[in-house]
């Protein structure tokens, strides 16, 4: 069974490819302090995997780490692991563009603010395996990247500016060095790729 984005279900648009959802970060008022990541939100997180079975195990023990240390009102996140073909089926209807791509993120559900509290992340296993191969890196790695930049897309975090690029690919880089994974993103290295929500 082919699995068809919660946002062609609902008529969302993917995120970062979706200019409305995105919106200047406001600072926190004089005498409040801004939320800090907290363990105690509810948080499901589901992994299908119409390709790429063997990596779900990881995925969902570093995803689930991960969670507390990103301060986001996200309850809920399924990951949905595809083919070259799917992903680029997905790149056309959604962004307009040709061919996979590693990584797309929809919002689904949103709090009266616009956050998102529930969301879907594609990432493309081929993708990532080029990608892994490229950089000498564990396949699990690279899709644990990729995932997790979704997770940073749909927790508020934007790619379009080169400052905010930086910005989302060291906490990536913090959270995947908490997690003893290390860095996996090299931005020196590699030309500034879009990941869904960086367009």
């Amino acid at each position: 069974m082919r699995t068809k984005p919660a946002a062609e279900r609902r008529q969302k648009v993917a995120r970062g490819a979706s200019p409305g959802l995105s919106r200047p970060k406001a600072k926190a008022p004089k005498g409040r302090k801004r939320s800090v990541p907290r363990d105690d939100v509810p948080f499901a997180l589901t992994i299908s995997t119409p390709t790429g079975a063997a990596h779900s195990p990881f995925l969902r023990e570093h995803l689930r780490r991960a969670r507390p240390l990103i301060s986001s009102r996200l309850r809920d996140l399924h990951i949905i692991l595809v083919t070259n073909q799917r992903m680029a089926d997905l790149h056309r209807r959604f962004l307009g563009l040709k061919g996979p791509t590693d990584v797309i993120t929809f919002p689904i559900d949103l709090d009266p603010k616009g956050r998102p509290l529930c969301g879907e992340v594609y990432v493309c296993v081929p993708y990532a395996r080029a990608q892994a191969q490229q950089r000498n890196i564990p396949l699990q790695h690279e899709l644990l990247l990729y995932a997790l930049h979704g997770m940073l897309h749909l927790s508020g975090y934007d790619d379009r500016t080169h400052r905010d690029f930086l910005k989302m690919h060291r906490k990536e880089d913090q959270i995947l060095q908490k997690l003893g994974i290390g860095s996996v993103f090299a931005p020196e290295t590699s030309r500034r790729r879009s990941r869904g929500g960086g367009k």
